[in-house]
């Protein structure tokens, strides 16, 4: 069923139909954004709304790009074969559905940053499928990740903490309320993700809590060490005016372990508010599971039960470095960040160019007429 995004979706509101016209009357054009990331290949299509835009096509796929690269400082020859068919699958989708280039938004991140052949499996991409994928840096990520998430702040708040944890990174954007509305105030990229701390902290056999702990502390010396101070968010924090907001597959699997979901439902993890004491206990069943057992929960699967305790030790650290009571979990960010971006720039009024401008007021052929 096609989703509908802007304001948070309420649980009983109806879908529209999937179809829009513009004020001409002419249907509203097909727009796409695709992310390749460190572990995952997805893939939007969408139609503009008054506000917000709705879906009509999705893809997403675990590719594992980043597989081994903070061992070997390149992309894996598998790796890369594995997220090019993915690839191929998008390019198949955008042209399917009739997307004009020239409103489709490709972007990679932290494996093709990292990487020393990134750019070369960039052109390999470009060659065979026709996609041109653009490597975006930290700033630009964090940025797209707060403009995905942005509807989900609580209106109340006056502070937010935007957590999108990533594959190779996680990127963290720290926002405070003013007048016109929630601005970032500083961001930092942390270089550490699920696939890099997990390759980092393997899971031993009977795993304890010394090997969780360890994932805790990595993590939090990275964010220490990018030194982000915000004593006036701080402060709002500790009044319980700000809380935060984490977008990633790794955030969203812990709330399908805490709502107990025996299939993943996007309609109720998306926008759903969680304590610290709901992350704890999701991150210790997480860990009591077990890799097997993990492996057989609908909202992780195998493809990502070495990952989600990953996840969760992320969580963990950034929460213990920034105490918040709430997080809001969004199935959303930088995707839905790329959408709003050329929705927005393709509304802008076309204004002529100033040498047409000039010619009319020469008394050219678009002058008005004098008595």
């Amino acid at each position: 069923m096609p989703e509908t995004h802007g304001a948070p979706r309420r649980r009983d509101e109806r879908s529209q139909p999937s179809r829009n016209r513009d004020a001409s009357g002419r249907d509203a054009p097909l727009f796409g954004a695709l992310d390749l990331g460190t572990n995952n290949c997805r893939l939007l299509i969408a139609r503009p709304l008054r506000e917000g835009f709705r879906v009509v096509d999705s893809f997403s796929r675990i590719v594992r790009l980043g597989e081994g690269l903070s061992l070997t400082g390149r992309l894996d020859d598998r790796a890369m074969d594995r997220a090019y068919d993915a690839l191929a699958l998008c390019a198949e989708r955008v042209a399917r559905k009739g997307v004009d280039p020239s409103r489709l938004s490709a972007v990679a991140t932290q494996a093709c940053r990292a990487a020393a052949n990134g750019a070369e499996f960039i052109e390999r991409v470009r060659l065979g499928t026709g996609l041109k994928l653009r490597i975006i840096d930290p700033a630009e990520e964090a940025r797209l990740a707060v403009e995905g998430c942005l509807n989900l702040i609580d209106p109340k708040a006056q502070a937010a903490l935007v957590i999108d944890v990533g594959g190779g990174s996680t990127e963290l954007a720290w926002l405070l309320r003013e007048s016109e509305g929630f601005t970032t105030t500083a961001w930092m990229s942390a270089p550490l993700g699920v696939v890099t701390l997990a390759e980092r902290h393997p899971e031993p056999t009977n795993a304890g809590e010394d090997w969780y702990e360890a994932m805790v502390a990595d993590m939090g010396l990275a964010i220490a060490a990018g030194g982000i101070d915000q004593p006036e968010i701080r402060d709002l924090f500790a009044q319980n005016r700000g809380h935060l907001v984490g977008t990633s597959g790794a955030i969203t699997s812990l709330a399908g372990i805490h709502l107990k979901l025996p299939r993943y439902n996007r309609d109720r993890v998306d926008g759903l508010w969680m304590t610290r004491a709901d992350c704890e206990a999701a991150a210790d069943r997480l860990k009591a599971l077990g890799p097997e057992g993990r492996a057989r929960e609908a909202c992780i699967g195998p493809d990502r039960a070495d990952l989600v305790v990953a996840g969760a030790a992320i969580l963990e650290a950034i929460q213990r470095a920034w105490p918040s009571e709430r997080v809001r979990v969004a199935d959303r960010g930088l995707r839905e960040g790329l959408l709003l971006q050329q929705m927005r720039e393709a509304s802008k009024p076309v204004r002529p160019s100033r040498r047409r401008r000039r010619r009319r007021g020469r008394g050219g052929k678009g002058a008005a007429a004098t008595a």
